[in-house]
């Protein structure tokens, strides 16, 4: 249920995906669930996030310019096949990847309404916020595995035994 996600920036651009899945295809570790979106957005969600706390660590101009800038990466959150983490933190390691670990929840889901709807129900009753979320679906008979992000893991991983 606890596993460890991989955070990584890569160039936002063309084939750069392909490398890193070819890396992980050539070196047998399989990816069991994997996101991607512009960097732009994360750095914009830090911005509001420094803004809100009056505890900025740049200038706003700054952060205008790490957005501009980080437009071409993409934040790639991934979660190795259960068991291969080690494998997978060498492999980017010797490949010069610059990475991020972090514990994370990773649940499978009966694939019908309100699986996940039970679910997120159960962080809400705890009062445990969730940073962020995302799943993935084979076929309507097989289950869902969704990945969770709550700012409290330890009390999370408590709910879920």
């Amino acid at each position: 249920m606890i596993r460890t996600e991989i955070s990584l920036f890569l160039k936002n651009a063309p084939g750069e995906l392909a490398k890193l899945s070819a890396l992980f295809a050539e070196a047998g570790i399989n990816i069991d669930a994997i996101t991607i979106q512009d960097a732009s957005s994360y750095v914009q969600e830090l911005f509001k996030a420094r803004g809100k706390s009056l505890n900025r660590i740049a200038s706003a101009a700054s952060y205008n310019s790490m957005r501009k800038d980080s437009a071409e990466f993409a934040l790639i959150r991934m979660l190795p096949a259960d068991g291969k983490i080690n494998a997978a933190i060498d492999l980017l390691s010797r490949n010069d990847y610059l990475f991020d670990m972090l514990p994370v929840i990773a649940l499978e889901l009966s694939n019908q309404p309100g699986a996940l709807a039970e679910v997120t129900a159960k962080f809400g009753e705890a009062g445990i916020n969730i940073n962020y979320v995302y799943g993935s679906v084979s076929s309507p008979e097989e289950k869902c595995l969704f990945i969770f992000s709550p700012e409290d893991i330890d009390l999370a991983a408590k709910i879920f035994l």
